[in-house]
């Protein structure tokens, strides 16, 4: 199996049968010109793991390939895309040019609990045991050989980064979901919308002096 990561989320997964890519969004780049597709997966509807403009121009220059993601996701999608579809649940199980794949999990993590929390599926490749967990952290109940780590986001400190590497144990991970890291902005839209109403809340100009 190859793997290209692509920044964030977005990984290329290929099997020697199967080319799969993963969660195109946003914080995402490099992957836009990508051919030769079978599939594009999403584990969920948030716009760093779904780029719907791009998925759109990827379906269209990858006439062959499927779009295979969770109710909610498929929900929210675009007309165009709805033809092109796969529609999966956890417990699933489907193939991709040979590649068998079973969708785990569920529920996104939680962000904070006034913030909703929405459906999140991780894709596990059986053949080569590699986890794409999404914004997830409970552990799946299957044997994982190669892990896709979230390593940062508004849902996920680092000590629970660790905790999962440690439920899983697979015998190789690599780090993913970062891009968050250099994007504070994301951080500051939650603590905006969920802080107090008497508070104002405000981002400094770095080396720009503030009245406050």
């Amino acid at each position: 199996m190859d793997i290209t990561h692509f920044g964030h989320a977005c990984l290329l997964v290929e099997t020697g049968g199967a080319r799969v890519l993963l969660d195109p969004g946003t914080f995402s780049e490099g992957h836009t010109e990508l051919t030769d597709l079978d599939a594009v997966l999403i584990t969920h509807k948030h716009f760093d793991h779904f780029d719907t403009a791009t998925v759109e121009a990827l379906l269209k220059a990858n006439p062959q390939a499927s779009l295979v993601v969770e109710g909610a996701t498929a929900a929210d999608a675009p007309e165009s895309l709805r033809e092109r579809t796969q529609v999966v649940r956890p417990g699933d199980r489907f193939a991709v040019a040979g590649a068998e794949v079973e969708v785990v999990g569920g529920t996104h993590a939680q962000i904070h609990p006034d913030v909703d929390r929405i459906p999140n599926v991780g894709f596990y490749f059986t053949d080569s045991g590699f986890l794409h967990p999404g914004d997830e952290f409970t552990p799946p109940a299957v044997d994982v050989e190669l892990l896709a780590l979230p390593v940062s986001g508004p849902w996920q400190s680092l000590g629970d980064a660790v905790d999962y590497l440690r439920a899983v144990r697979p015998a190789r991970a690599f780090p993913m979901h970062e891009a968050v890291l250099s994007r504070p902005s994301i951080y500051y839209t939650y603590l905006e919308n969920l802080k107090p109403a008497e508070t104002e809340f405000r981002v400094l100009e770095p080396g720009r002096a503030a009245s406050l």
